[in-house]
């Protein structure tokens, strides 16, 4: 793991959280703004982060 990766969780709403993404791995996956994605929870605290349509 880089540590230039390392980021905070900020408190968007009352229900919900954020992460910033860098932007070398949004431009490595071809993710862009506003772009549907799917989050499951791993557990052991990993997340995983994918297209929703894949």
């Amino acid at each position: 793991m880089q540590d230039k990766y390392i980021r905070k969780i900020g408190k968007a709403s009352k229900w919900s959280y954020n992460v910033v993404i860098p932007k070398e791995i949004m431009k490595k996956y071809g993710w862009r703004e506003k772009m549907k994605l799917r989050i499951v929870d791993k557990g052991r605290g990993k997340v995983e982060i994918s297209d929703w349509r894949g």
